[in-house]
């Protein structure tokens, strides 16, 4: 898990946070006293937040709701058709549809076909 040898065979991207953690347990803590452990407690939290990303998770999801609370309470005036968002107003529109594919003469005349 923590052994510092990440997929590439260089170290890997928590390996820090592992011995920033090992280093804090190391001074603060020996074999007669552990309670030097609680000012671990941030290191730990990083180094479980590199592995596992939670707290940037939930961020993520907080920000996706409040913009969707936002989009909610302010809608755009001028919003796209669902058949214009389908398409990308591509479709259903043969003339320029033939002005792109060269049926129109001026383009053809300029070709010399």
């Amino acid at each position: 898990m923590a052994s510092g040898y990440g997929l590439s065979g260089g170290p890997s991207r928590c390996f820090p946070f592992w011995q920033e953690l090992l280093a804090c347990y190391v001074v603060n803590t020996n074999t007669d006293d552990v309670t030097g452990a609680k000012k671990c407690v941030p290191a730990l939290e990083d180094y479980y937040e590199c592995l596992h990303h939670r707290k940037e998770k939930a961020r993520a999801i907080e920000l996706q709701r409040a913009y969707r609370r936002a989009e909610a309470a302010h809608p755009r005036e001028n919003t796209p058709r669902p058949g214009a968002i389908r398409n990308l107003g591509l479709l259903d529109r043969e003339e320029d549809t033939k002005d792109v594919l060269g049926t129109n003469r001026s383009i053809t005349a300029g070709n010399g076909k």
